[in-house]
């Protein structure tokens, strides 16, 4: 597939600019459709991003596209991309280490998905800008989050059976904003946090995270998609240990 998108030399290189390209995604994000809604979609890709060095500006990581099939959460296929971390870890600006080898990833996949899942958040997000709705804008594709932790939202805790809900709120405004969901996706376990990114509203997207997580607490988007990341990351550290070089390869 194709993803559409800034170009490389095109990303911000300071906070500043950064925040002003975030204000500009949510502007242009599409928070109102509904969505595809769990029968209708065949392919769902998940997307997620492992790191050989976390917290450096420049250290080396690996982004993972798996595409499955929504019926049987197969995997149809999957892609990889290879780089080092372009912009430097800061809180709520951290679509901008992870997007450009995320797109990189999508490019790389022959299958164009009909939705995508994103390790992390979507409207859930201090300006409203999430790693789900940047990568949705930009691809056009309807994009969602599926996160491990509420970040700085409040929530009262979900009842204990699969498919038991609780807002993820904004305690910053008056009264509250719904940004989210907590939703159980396995009875007693840990609660996962939804938010909506672009073109899919939030009954949608929780209704996708129950059919992508039959058997897990995170959806099998997710896991697919960081499994693969943190094995292609794990080879990669095994040949440069082996051939005695420090830097990865520019792609994989």
């Amino acid at each position: 597939m194709t993803a559409g998108g800034t170009a490389a030399g095109e990303w911000p290189a300071t906070v500043a600019e950064a925040v002003a390209e975030q204000e500009r995604i949510r502007a242009a994000a599409d928070l109102a459709s509904a969505g595809p809604a769990p029968g209708t979609v065949r392919r769902i890709a998940g997307v997620d991003v492992s790191y050989a060095s976390s917290g450096t500006a420049d250290g080396p990581l690996v982004a993972a596209a798996v595409v499955l099939d929504a019926d049987t959460l197969d995997v149809v296929e999957e892609a990889v991309h290879t780089d080092r971390a372009r912009f430097p870890y800061v809180p709520g600006l951290l679509a901008f280490r992870e997007l450009p080898p995320v797109l990189a990833a999508l490019e790389g996949l022959r299958t164009t998905p009909d939705l995508v899942v994103c390790d992390g958040y979507g409207v859930a997000h201090p300006r409203r800008a999430g790693l789900a709705v940047h990568l949705g804008v930009l691809t056009g594709l309807p994009c969602f989050g599926v996160a491990k932790t509420p970040f700085a939202f409040t929530h009262a805790e979900p009842g204990p059976r699969r498919g038991d809900t609780s807002p993820l709120l904004d305690p910053r405004r008056d009264p509250p904003e719904v940004v989210g969901r907590a939703l159980r996706t396995r009875p007693g376990v840990r609660a996962v946090f939804v938010s909506a990114g672009h073109g899919i509203g939030l009954d949608s997207a929780c209704a996708h995270t129950l059919r992508l997580a039959p058997r897990h607490r995170l959806p099998e988007t997710t896991r697919r998609a960081d499994g693969l990341s943190r094995r292609i990351l794990r080879e990669l550290g095994e040949q440069r240990r082996a051939s005695g070089h420090a830097d990865p390869p520019p792609d994989a």
